[in-house]
């Protein structure tokens, strides 16, 4: 994986737009006809299978031991690069479409007020009254299925941007999820796009949209945030509208706070009523969850991610800030408010 690591170009041109997008279209295509989470259910036969072999470790030897779990561990992680884990060797999005992401305060306060406008906006047209909070009136299995409409319209504007066969599934460890502090995440062995649908319902669709952008062949964090943001912005829904630009001001604003506190308390009171009841809600519903168990896998992924070439670990989640910034500077037009 080290020396795979200094070839992203050939990553980028052999797998990631090559085999990957083949793999993907079968292996989703497959997962996709399964109405409830396939992979799920793989991960808790897998659980159990682990338990019963830990029964039975006592009755081998230690060198069988050895053989068995290095064995098993090996046939995972090959199965888990080539089915999905080499996109984390490709060629950087920035780089691809010439993005700068590094920014000033002065550029981070510019576009976090105008954020606050389109949220302000699309609140409004949603509630007709600034002190409303947003109710989605979907249900979970409508909101689930209508992430590919945002996709659909992206890719009139990036057609690299390939979705394919739509499979997003409500987790069948939602509860555990919620405990881990984890919203979403992408089986990357039946490619399917689970959501914690436990979550306030004004989060989720931004979730789908991340977790849809993983599957397109984007394994930063950063760059699905990004892409996320874009898909669900540019989607005909307002409430995926709503559901991008909040997720988009939440990161904005803690940036903010970090650089110019000043600055920050400035524009949070510019923030609709109703806009600040649905952060409230979000803080509320992850407070209940928050112990040492989320820390601790927190700090599990983060470790994981810088393995995986993924410098920044958790941190990269926030590092798409710079990537909007620089993409509404290159191509504003893009993200202009729909009347």
């Amino acid at each position: 994986m080290q020396w795979i690591a200094l070839y992203p170009e050939t990553v980028e041109r052999l797998y990631s737009t090559g085999f990957y997008r083949w793999w993907d279209a079968v292996i989703r295509g497959f997962s996709a006809y399964f109405p409830f989470s396939f992979g799920d259910v793989c991960y808790g036969i897998l659980l159990l299978s682990g338990i019963v072999s830990l029964l039975r470790w006592k009755k081998t030897t230690s060198k069988e031991k050895m053989s068995r779990l290095g064995t098993f561990l090996a046939g995972f992680y090959f199965f888990f690069q080539v089915s999905w884990g080499l996109n984390y060797y490709r060629l950087p999005l920035a780089e691809k479409w010439h993005l700068e992401p590094q920014y000033t305060a002065a550029e981070l306060r510019e576009f976090t007020e105008k954020l606050i406008e389109k949220t302000n906006a699309i609140q409004l047209q949603i509630t007709k009254n600034p002190k409303q909070k947003v109710v989605v009136p979907y249900a979970e299995t409508e909101l689930l299925t209508l992430g590919t409409e945002g996709y659909k319209a992206l890719a009139q504007i990036h057609p690299e941007i390939r979705y394919g066969v739509g499979s997003v599934k409500s987790s069948l460890w939602k509860r555990p999820l919620s405990y881990m502090g984890f919203s979403g995440y992408l089986n990357p062995f039946t490619h399917e796009a689970q959501v914690n649908t436990l979550m306030p319902k004004y989060t989720q669709s931004n979730v789908i949209c991340h977790e849809m952008a993983h599957q397109t062949g984007l394994a930063s964090e950063s760059e699905c945030n990004f892409i996320g943001f874009l898909a669900g912005y540019h989607h005909p829904d307002l409430y995926f509208q709503y559901s991008a630009c909040t997720a988009a001001l939440k990161y904005c604003m803690n940036a903010l706070v970090q650089q110019d506190p000043e600055a920050f308390d400035q524009l949070k009171v510019k923030i609709h009523a109703g806009v600040l009841d649905n952060f409230k809600e979000s803080e509320q519903f992850w407070n209940q969850y928050d112990t040492f168990i989320d820390k601790g896998f927190h700090g599990f992924y983060d470790r994981f991610l810088k393995i995986n070439q993924q410098k920044d670990g958790m941190e990269g989640y926030s590092k798409f800030v710079g990537l909007l910034i620089s993409y509404y500077q290159l191509k504003a037009d893009n993200i202009k408010l729909r009347p």
